[in-house]
């Protein structure tokens, strides 16, 4: 049963369609992988499904009631944003970054439980930050930085978890170690919608893949329904060539097409 859907969306800005006709559903412990080019509509879409943007056309729906229904406090609770950008300009610690994931579940004028304090100490675990808990995060680089924001995410127990190009300043073990992560939290029942570049990660990490082309869905469905070489070269204007490696894990090769 779908736990979110996107129902004819479009957001327009300057008499421009950013995105259009957008008609998706995510399910709970699925992990789906947005690709496409840039300016494809892909943190547009992300940001619509947490609210983040207004929808110009069409209705989000969480369990089966609207998107704008809920309260901010109510949402926060449910769904979770990481944004590429993670530059902060106040010197706060790691921990009380990674604390703020759990300011929806404290009342005002109450002090963290020890539960908070387990919740901040597992998404550190989690991310590999245990280490700069007590670092300043603008002493942080940016591949550091993006982890702790993630841990704020995981602090927080939402049930949906938006990531916009979380590995984008990652080196390849960590990327590989955040991805590792969605996989596992998507497989624990949470649903987990992240942009990527990297088409063969988005292969080898997702379970449903949306290809958006021009701010609409050219594609969705399994990587092998998603990935032809028609709609790669159609999209990105590559040639591809594809194999499956000893662990039947599907790869991709790719040359510039002839204009």
């Amino acid at each position: 049963m779908s736990v979110l859907t996107a129902q004819n969306i479009g957001i327009q800005r300057n008499q421009k369609w950013l995105i259009e006709n957008i008609n998706l559903q995510f399910e709970a412990g699925q992990l789906t992988s947005l690709i496409g080019v840039n300016g494809a509509g892909k943190t547009t879409l992300l940001g619509a499904l947490g609210r983040l943007w207004a929808a110009d056309q069409g209705d989000i729906l969480l369990h089966d009631r609207r998107l704008t229904e809920y309260s901010h406090a109510e949402l926060a609770k449910i769904i979770s944003f990481v944004p590429q950008s993670t530059h902060i300009s106040f010197s706060f610690s790691v921990w009380d970054i990674v604390m703020m994931g759990r300011n929806p579940h404290i009342k005002r004028f109450e002090n963290e439980s020890d539960y908070d304090q387990h919740c901040v100490e597992q998404a550190l675990i989690e991310t590999d930050t245990v280490h700069l808990a007590q670092r300043s995060v603008t002493e942080l680089s940016g591949g550091e930085r993006q982890r702790v924001i993630i841990a704020r995410s995981l602090a927080s127990e939402a049930a949906i978890i938006l990531l916009d190009e979380p590995i984008a300043s990652l080196d390849i073990a960590h990327a590989l170690h955040v991805l590792d992560l969605c996989q596992g939290l998507a497989q624990q029942g949470k649903t987990i919608i992240l942009s990527l570049h990297d088409i063969n990660l988005a292969t080898r990490f997702s379970d449903q893949m949306v290809l958006l082309h021009k701010g609409q869905v050219f594609a969705q469905g399994s990587a092998t329904e998603v990935l032809s070489t028609e709609h790669l070269k159609q999209v990105f204007n590559v040639n591809v060539e594809s194999l499956y490696t000893t662990q039947q894990q599907l790869q991709f090769y790719f040359s510039l097409a002839e204009s």
